[in-house]
């Protein structure tokens, strides 16, 4: 894990809202998560495996560790870097999304006075900066906290040592004061039990993705936080000023 933006050690009273970047930001629907399942995939048949092999490891290291990568790392001395480079690297993704002036809007009318706006991703610093930049809204990121592919050991979301150093990163001791949207259950379930304040699942529905290498439709029985105390449940991120409307200007 690492970090752009704010220097550490620089103390703040407000809260941090943290957002996830992937099929958080944009929608589930531009299909980025069928390129990546395809690039991933290849990846792990480029490794000797047959296809059936590739797609059971695939999954059960994206299920056992919440990133493929993790036990690519831990179990078959895989460069992160050639990873990042083969698989999120080449992504098409200024034909899948682009600019979102309602997007930015949302993060534009944040109370900067209140809360500090960082971003907290599962992928490398350059994916995460270029969906942010091709999003448009690089500009109101305060600070990135991405897995550093770069280290042989670095952690990712839902592992609580992710959480932990993402605090240390945007001092702040309090977790009562962290905000956290995520479309993953799994992450912002981890997220309340070291009970960071607010969390969001952003949960869309009725939209094919693929997960761990599995097709799968959104909106299934139990996919949603929904049953967990203390987080709710979004489709829209606009559904944020209505409950946190305490964090917005405007």
């Amino acid at each position: 894990m690492s970090v752009n933006g704010n220097l550490e050690g620089v103390k703040n009273p407000r809260m941090v809202i943290w957002f996830d970047i992937d099929n958080t930001l944009y929608s589930a629907s531009t299909k980025i998560s069928h390129a990546m399942g395809e690039r991933i995939h290849a990846y792990f048949v480029s490794l000797g495996l047959d296809e059936d092999e590739a797609s059971e490891l695939h999954h059960q290291y994206y299920t056992q560790y919440g990133l493929a990568l993790r036990g690519l790392t831990q179990h078959h001395d895989v460069d992160p870097l050639d990873f990042d480079q083969k698989c999120d690297g080449t992504l098409p993704l200024e034909e899948c999304i682009k600019p979102d002036p309602k997007l930015r809007k949302l993060f534009e009318d944040l109370d900067k006075t209140k809360v500090r706006v960082w971003a907290l991703t599962n992928a490398y610093k350059n994916h995460a900066n270029r969906v942010l930049k091709i999003l448009n809204v690089q500009d109101q990121i305060e600070g990135l906290v991405y897995c550093d592919y770069a280290k042989p050991y670095f952690t990712c979301k839902p592992e609580p040592g992710y959480f932990h150093n993402a605090m240390r990163i945007a001092n702040i001791s309090d977790p009562s004061k962290c905000l956290f949207i995520d479309d993953s259950k799994l992450n912002v379930i981890a997220a309340k039990k070291l009970r960071w304040g607010r969390c969001a699942h952003f949960h869309e529905t009725g939209l094919d993705v693929v997960e761990g290498g599995k097709k799968k439709t959104l909106g299934v029985d139990g996919e949603s936080a929904a049953d967990m105390e203390g987080i709710a449940v979004i489709s829209d991120l606009e559904e944020l000023r209505v409950i946190w409307p305490d964090v917005f200007s405007s």
